[in-house]
């Protein structure tokens, strides 16, 4: 589950990445819950940062339908060491994904198939970008056989815009090829090995959704694509099409406007000629006092907005207070700091 979650601060400053909420569900519940749809019924998460947060909101997984397993480092083992930390559960042929940041609408049953038709030991998610040398691009042929990786090429060298998708499908017997207890990268260390030994690697060209939602820009992004149908989930009904949703307990003035697509968690309340604007993501218990204005933003719980305050192209985390007649555009706000929203790209 990744490290502090340096590039999504100050929003991870005292929260896990897999706890940020992604339309009012922390990011990692919109993870379960997909692989849920294919059958899954045991989870392991590796961790290292934070992971009383974790535990405290997921428990065993009962409530979510899955049995969670969890597996703490005591220090941070990289991609593949975290995953031979908890080899004593892989017999079968198992996912990785990158739980904390990677968002994708992968089909499980037919990249399964995909795998067992190849008879490959090790199945590479990859995606499409349009700046690769951002990312490890990964050299293949014709048939999908992984040839070479390449980390992060300079501008105008790349080979290929396809990129290690943040997903794998492995069988157990590549856990051999990892040594214990030490840090381990799957891109610098196992599939390098892999490849020098011979075993079959393939690569799934993934042509769906695909987000690394591990930036503050991308983050703001991944909640406004779900909001306009863009992205989906199981979780949230395509936002943008049924216009407004409401939790329980949610109190509109009757001179209030609130405009599509927006989801408004429970409790909140909406004061005299308030406007909301869609796209917009808010929390729990939040108030929105008379004449304020917001719009395409997102706030978590228990956000108080000002009388006459406006907001455009935010992300208000949990128990700020806005001022009164306070206007803030492309920002980022916390009880303890602010920063500027990078623009969209």
């Amino acid at each position: 589950m990744g490290g502090p979650g340096t590039r999504l601060q100050p929003l991870t400053f005292t929260l896990p990445k897999p706890i940020v909420p992604v339309v009012n569900h922390p990011f990692l519940e919109h993870t379960i819950t997909h692989l849920k749809q294919f059958g899954v019924a045991e989870i392991i998460l590796a961790m290292s940062y934070l992971p009383e947060k974790i535990l405290e909101y997921f428990g065993d997984g009962e409530r979510f339908g899955v049995r969670l397993i969890y597996c703490v480092e005591k220090e941070p083992l990289g991609t593949a060491g975290a995953v031979k930390n908890a080899a004593a559960y892989l017999d079968t042929p198992f996912v990785v994904l990158n739980g904390d940041d990677v968002f994708l609408e992968m089909d499980l049953y037919e990249v399964c198939r995909f795998h067992r038709e190849k008879k490959a030991k090790a199945t590479i998610f990859l995606t499409q970008v349009k700046n690769p040398s951002a990312f490890g691009v990964v050299e293949t042929d014709e048939n999908g056989w992984v040839q070479r990786f390449i980390e992060k090429p300079p501008p105008g060298t790349e080979t290929t815009n396809w990129i290690n998708a943040g997903g794998y499908l492995l069988e157990p017997e590549v856990l051999e090829y990892i040594p214990e207890s030490q840090h381990y990268m799957f891109e610098k260390g196992l599939f390098p090995a892999l490849l020098e030994a011979g075993e079959p690697i393939y690569s799934y060209h993934y042509q769906q959704y695909w987000i690394d939602m591990g930036t503050l820009n991308n983050y703001f992004r991944l909640n406004m694509d779900i909001l306009e149908s863009k992205a989906s989930t199981p979780l949230v009904a395509r936002a943008g099409r049924i216009g407004v949703r409401c939790g329980p307990n949610v109190n509109v003035h009757p001179s209030a406007e609130i405009t599509a697509p927006a989801v408004i968690d429970r409790g909140c309340r909406f004061g005299r000629d308030t406007r909301v604007k869609g796209p917009v993501v808010i929390g729990r218990d939040c108030i929105v006092e008379d004449g304020a204005r917001l719009e395409n933003s997102i706030l978590w719980d228990n956000v108080q907005v000002g009388a006459g305050a406006r907001l455009s192209n935010c992300i208000i985390s949990s128990r700020v207070i806005i001022d009164i007649g306070r206007e803030i555009a492309n920002c980022v706000v916390t009880p303890a700091q602010s920063a500027p929203l990078p623009p969209q790209r």
